[in-house]
């Protein structure tokens, strides 16, 4: 019985079969991947690499695939927010285990290690500019994944509702959702590091609770995200992505973690002196713990 091709306009690909968006078919594509937002922040990944043997650019998604210390990695600039981590997810998924014809591949299915590499702004005051944060967990204001069908552990479905409670949620604002990290890469990459819950929002000034010039509708929330406990479990920091890292990977049987510095403490209202040297650092950690 012959396989059916996902229809053109639902899987679209490029005459040379690569992805459309980011333009990439399987092999140029490493079973680790680190996501960074800005384009510019990729060849700080790759410049670490032994050598490059792929690039290719296309809109925000640019890509560097290389080795270190004899394994293959790969870098992507994912841009900003949750809208782009789901085409980037799923078009990595689709160039890994799809052909080049859009059809479900019949080797064996790959499954990545996908590792964010970001930035973010700190809730609590003791956690101070330039240090690093550890997602266990992605708490997600954006809605994304209620446009999916998927499964919940119990221990995300309660500890959502704890967070859910807590926070009085509006029905004017998206349904929050919750996904753990790969327990793997978080102890990999966090266990001397701060760990907790990152909020991804759905923008950076009123989603995060920054008043410029339009008034807010919802001022309480960045305190009730920084008083939230339960059982030992904080809202530790806001950014943009995790969430949907986290769950559109668990959705396609992936591994994830998201790992920032930490430019800005907003308790503090501080902001990092030099965050360009901050992120360097994260960079330079993850590398060195992924490699050895």
């Amino acid at each position: 019985m012959a396989r059916q091709r996902n229809p053109a306009s639902e899987l679209i690909l490029n005459k040379d079969g690569s992805v459309y968006h980011l333009n990439l078919k399987g092999e140029n594509i490493a079973n680790t991947v680190f996501l960074v937002g800005d384009p510019d922040r990729v060849p700080m990944v790759s410049r670490h690499f032994d050598f490059i043997d792929f690039e290719t650019r296309h809109r925000e998604f640019t890509t560097h695939t290389g080795r270190l210390s004899g394994k293959r990695f790969t870098v992507i600039s994912t841009g900003i927010g949750t809208d782009n981590i789901d085409i980037v997810l799923n078009e990595l998924e689709a160039a890994v285990n799809f052909d080049t014809e859009g059809q479900k591949s019949e080797q064996k299915r790959r499954k990545l290690v996908i590792i964010r590499i970001g930035t973010s702004g700190s809730i609590h005051e003791e956690i101070p500019v330039d240090s690093i944060v550890c997602s266990e967990y992605g708490l997600g204001l954006d809605g994304l994944v209620h446009y999916y069908d998927f499964d919940q552990t119990e221990e995300e479905r309660s500890l959502n509702k704890q967070i859910k409670d807590h926070l009085a949620f509006s029905s004017e604002l998206p349904e929050p959702y919750l996904f753990k990290g790969s327990e793997d890469l978080i102890e990999l990459l966090g266990s001397d590091q701060t760990k907790g819950i990152t909020v991804t929002s759905p923008g950076f000034y009123g989603p995060q609770g920054r008043f410029i010039s339009i008034p807010l509708r919802h001022p309480e929330m960045f305190d009730l995200l920084k008083t939230f406990d339960h059982e030992k479990h904080k809202i530790t920091n806001f950014e943009m992505e995790t969430s949907a890292i986290y769950g559109l990977s668990k959705m396609l049987g992936h591994k994830a973690c998201s790992i920032s510095a930490i430019l800005a403490n907003r308790s503090r209202k501080e902001f990092s002196e030099d965050p360009e040297q901050s992120i360097t650092k994260l960079i330079a950690f993850v590398l060195d713990r992924v490699v050895s």
